[in-house]
């Protein structure tokens, strides 16, 4: 039971530092950005680390075929989109491993 109390005790003045952290990832995640294409270049896109397209550019010769416009766009934002998260889950674990958390930590949402 005392062991319990003292690994609370401890995470308490942990915290201050813990949370510091957390605002240093969330700014760091709040500068990723991504970029994804498809059709040879054809469609661009960029994210940013929270999951938000902040870029699109399209070529005269993608907006010729409406159903082709469709999948170059979905493709390249699913591109973008894993490519950020890829991005922030590795400074998530950096920043884990750097505070001694275990491995596949996640920060919460």
């Amino acid at each position: 039971m005392f062991e319990k109390l003292g690994q609370i005790a401890s995470m308490m003045k942990a915290l201050p530092r813990m949370q510091a952290e957390m605002e240093n990832l969330r700014a760091k995640i709040a500068q990723v950005t991504a970029d994804g294409e498809a059709g040879a270049g054809m469609v661009k896109v960029k994210v940013n680390g929270h999951m938000e397209v902040i870029a699109c550019t399209i070529s005269d010769e993608a907006m010729k075929d409406k159903e082709l416009l469709e999948d170059l766009v979905r493709s390249a934002i699913n591109q973008a989109m894993q490519k950020a998260k890829q991005a922030v889950a590795e400074e998530t674990s950096k920043m884990a491993q750097g505070m001694g958390l275990p491995a596949g930590f996640q920060m919460p949402s």
